[in-house]
């Protein structure tokens, strides 16, 4: 990371700016392009590992391109405000943002859908909600799981 001075490296400050968003943006490869799209996610930190869970309809671009390549890259972001200034090149911003790498896998069994579902509505709504297999069954759930992460700010 180049801006060392705004690296974040607690893993508790990591996971708050987790908390506070609601959308995701998962990149994927796409040929010569890459391909990004934004997602009401949840996520988990267990046994060292970052995992989020997106879910998604039954077909669609995504899913083809997940099947071609399961290797993605996400990104959540906090709360932005812009910091005005007289000179236009001093303009700046109060961020907060984490990118991870990984890949991206569809969820089979209605158990682990299930899960996925409960860690997004979570993540949503702050609510833990009950699904069962018929709520399940007509969606896709997508789990992420990072094989590296990083964070930054900008506080001031």
């Amino acid at each position: 990371m180049r801006r060392k001075d705004r690296e974040i490296t607690d893993l508790q400050q990591i996971l708050a700016v987790i908390d506070e968003a609601r959308v995701l943006r998962m990149a994927l490869f796409d040929g010569a392009y890459p391909y990004i799209v934004p997602l009401h996610f949840g996520y988990e930190y267990e046994e060292d590992r970052l995992v989020f869970y997106m879910h998604c309809a039954k077909e669609g671009h995504k899913l083809d391109l997940i099947k071609e390549d399961p290797h993605a890259c996400v990104e959540v972001e906090g709360e932005m405000k812009v910091i005005g200034a007289e000179v236009p090149c001093k303009f700046g911003a109060i961020f907060s943002s984490v990118v991870a790498r990984g890949r991206v896998q569809l969820l089979q069994t209605p158990e682990e859908k299930i899960h996925g579902l409960q860690r997004i509505m979570k993540q949503q709504s702050g609510k833990d909600f009950a699904f069962d297999e018929t709520m399940a069954a007509p969606i896709n759930v997508l789990k992420f799981t990072a094989d590296e992460f990083s964070a930054k700010a900008r506080t001031k």
